[in-house]
């Protein structure tokens, strides 16, 4: 009996330690797909394409998140080192010096004031009081919502008082789940504007993409200035491919299709076909 109670808690352990692992991890999987899914929809959207109809797989959608995620986590590290830096400068200064104790508390209440302004804007921007761009009101949100935060844990530590309080859990637990929910609102739009910014850039540079030449059965009646039809010449009976495609650029490839694009596209002339890529086509890759 007394084997079987002191194992209990062994396994108890283990299973908090497994929970706490493979719930962060699941919960930071579903993030990096819906940022990537995010980004490559706003992506090959500027090309009239939906994401959907590309059918990417959910590792595609994964890669494609860490371009996005780059400086939104570059920012919040940073910003979170000078937030700790500050932390601590100030309270050994509250503590080495109580003179200056008064004068950091009301410091601590300034950025507590700016911080409500900030979120106040922020709301007003929600509610189109004013013209906000997609990142400004989650960030205006959250930025103020994390200055009344620390403002109010440097006024109470300038103070040398414990904290939190008792009775203020539940408004920090409330602060902190609205923070997560502007930052995840703000990385969002921010993986929107960047797929954006790079189809825009892209579209300017489609040299970028592989050139291919691509041969068919049948006319694809692929009507762009810079695409060029050659009729092939009659080689006999076993001939299948008659038709012959040049100035043409892979745009993406999933599910055994090519999203094919011409050269010199852009959002008024130019459309994206869909080829198969099975032996109905025959492709050559050429470099530049």
């Amino acid at each position: 009996m007394e084997e079987e109670r002191t194992s209990r808690p062994a396994w108890g352990a283990w299973l908090k330690t497994i929970a706490g692992f493979v719930a962060p991890t699941t919960v930071l999987t579903g993030l990096l797909l819906f940022f990537g899914f995010a980004y490559t929809d706003a992506l090959y959207e500027y090309f009239g394409i939906d994401a959907a109809t590309l059918g990417f797989s959910t590792q595609d959608y994964l890669l494609r998140s860490a371009g996005a995620l780059y400086m939104p986590v570059g920012i919040t590290l940073a910003i979170g080192l000078l937030g700790a830096l500050g932390y601590l400068c100030i309270t050994s200064l509250a503590v080495s010096r109580p003179a200056l104790a008064p004068l950091l508390t009301r410091a601590a209440m300034a950025l507590m004031a700016a911080g409500f302004l900030l979120f106040a804007l922020g709301m007003l921007g929600g509610f189109a009081v004013w013209r906000a761009g997609a990142l400004d009101t989650p960030l205006l949100l959250g930025g103020g919502l994390v200055l009344v935060l620390y403002g109010r844990v440097l006024q109470i530590k300038c103070t040398g008082r414990p904290y939190p309080f008792a009775r203020e859990t539940t408004a920090l637990v409330l602060i902190a789940a609205l923070i997560a929910l502007s930052s995840f609102w703000a990385v969002n739009a921010y993986a929107q504007q960047h797929g954006r910014s790079d189809a825009r850039y892209l579209a300017r540079r489609l040299w970028l993409r592989p050139e291919i030449v691509v041969d068919t059965a049948e006319r694809l009646y692929f009507r762009h200035t810079n695409v060029q039809e050659t009729v092939l010449p009659d080689g006999g009976p076993k001939q299948r491919f008659k038709f012959r495609y040049h100035g043409l650029r892979l745009l993406a490839q999933s599910n055994s299709r090519m999203f094919v694009i011409p050269e010199g596209w852009n959002t008024r002339q130019g459309s994206v076909m869909i080829l198969p890529a099975d032996s109905s086509v025959r492709v050559a890759f050429r470099p530049g």
